[in-house]
Order: C-alpha cells, then sequence, then structure tokens
C-alpha cells in the first residue's frame, strides 16, 4: 500500500471525486483570494510592527526558501526571519556535535532547543505570525490557505516516494491539518507525511473551514501562554 493510499485512513468517507474536482478547480482559489482581501486591513499594521521589531538588529526582517509547488513548480515561500543570519552554519554545528540533537533532526526536522532561533523569533513562530508573509504567496497563487505543508525537494526524495504526485496535484497551505493536530512539534515526519495525504485526499470546503477555524484557536491559545 503506497503512502497516499495509506493517508486515506481515519476518515469516515470520502468526497466523490466530482465534488472534490468542483471544489479544487472552482472555488478554492476564489475562497483563497477572499480570505486574503479580508484578512489584510488586520494583518498590514500587524506585519509592518512585525517587520521593524524583526529588522532590529540590522538584518532583513524576511526570509524565503525555495519550496516546491503545485505541479512540481518551484517558488520561493515568505516567512518572517525567526532565526539568527548564520542560522545554517549554527544548525551544522550543533548536529556534528551532538548526536541527540541529530538524531531530533533526523526523527522530525525540529530541535527542542534550537540556538538557531532568535528569543523574538521564538514568540512568532509559536504563534504563527512569522508565516504572514505567506499571505503573498496566496495572491500570487503559489499557496493555498489550506493544504499540505510546503517541502523542499529533499524533503519529497527521502519521504513522500510514489506519493510525491498526488502531493503535487495541489498547492501547498499556510496551514493544514498537521498543524492543527495537537503538538505539531512532536509529530514524527512519517505521521506529517500520512496527514498530508489524508488531507489531499479529502479535501471539502467542510474540511478547510474546520482547519482555519482550528488554526485561529491554537494561535489565540499559544498567544495566551
Amino acid at each position: 500500500m503506497s503512502i497516499a493510499e495509506e493517508g486515506g485512513r481515519g476518515f469516515r468517507s470520502r468526497p466523490t471525486a466530482r465534488h472534490r474536482f468542483d471544489y479544487q478547480k472552482l472555488f478554492k482559489r476564489v475562497l483563497d483570494l477572499a480570505l486574503v482581501i479580508l484578512i489584510f486591513p488586520v494583518a498590514f499594521p500587524v506585519m509592518l510592527v512585525l517587520m521593524v521589531l524583526v529588522a532590529s538588529d540590522g538584518s532583513s526582517p524576511f526570509y524565503a526558501q525555495t519550496r516546491v509547488g503545485r505541479h512540481g513548480r518551484m517558488f520561493y515561500c515568505y516567512k518572517f526571519r525567526s532565526m539568527v543570519p548564520d542560522a545554517p552554519e549554527r544548525l551544522a554545528a550543533v548536529l556534528a556535535a551532538d548526536p541527540a540533537a541529530a538524531a531530533e533532526w533526523a526523527f522530525n526536522r525540529k530541535l527542542t532547543n534550537d540556538p538557531r532561533i532568535t528569543r523574538f523569533g521564538r514568540f512568532i513562530r509559536a504563534t504563527s505570525l512569522d508565516e504572514l508573509p505567506q499571505l503573498w504567496n496566496v495572491l500570487r497563487g503559489d499557496m493555498s490557505i489550506v493544504g499540505p505543508r510546503p517541502v523542499t525537494e529533499e524533503e519529497i526524495e527521502l519521504h513522500y516516494g510514489r506519493a510525491a504526485r498526488r502531493l503535487l496535484s495541489v498547492r501547498p497551505g499556510v496551514t493544514g491539518l498537521w498543524q492543527v493536530s495537537g503538538r505539531s512539534d512532536a509529530v514524527p515526519y512519517d505521521e506529517r507525511v500520512r496527514m498530508d495525504m489524508a488531507y489531499v485526499q479529502s479535501i471539502t470546503l467542510l474540511r478547510d473551514a474546520s482547519i482555519v477555524l482550528r488554526t485561529l484557536l491554537v494561535m489565540v491559545k499559544r498567544a495566551g501562554n
């Protein structure tokens, strides 16, 4: 059984092929643009404040990394910078010197005590405010508000296998099933893949609306903590 087939487990029913086609091809993009227009008046002043705060150390407030989008098209995924400027060098040094950190990184590509993240960066990552610049990616058509995680070529080669084609049949999302499923930072990578594929196989308006609502609740809860 492929990962894509495995990802379908856990859902009571699947929408018909016609239903999925109608929503994905005709309505999902329209709703993405409508949500960006709705969110922008509130998000823009917040983004201006974050730009000033993040850039206070003299570095660029933005961080862009290449991701694989729909149909395999490469794009720059934007975030507010939450790490120190020499983050790649620090990561390499930690992984080389600390076997436990290397094992943790291999498990879920995250570190519990990540030396790359700034103090303010921890706050904007915990509240997902670092992802506000991805509204530009949604406006450009690179991403959707809800979708599977935007991944790198390396991640696709290492973890998705035969499921890659199905993963790349939809736009990656600013938020998604994995991000709202408990402690996302503690989820092993193969479980993230399963959740991505489960979402891709069961895209509906109701599911997207549920994920957006759960995302807002998670952000409020994290901000309160």
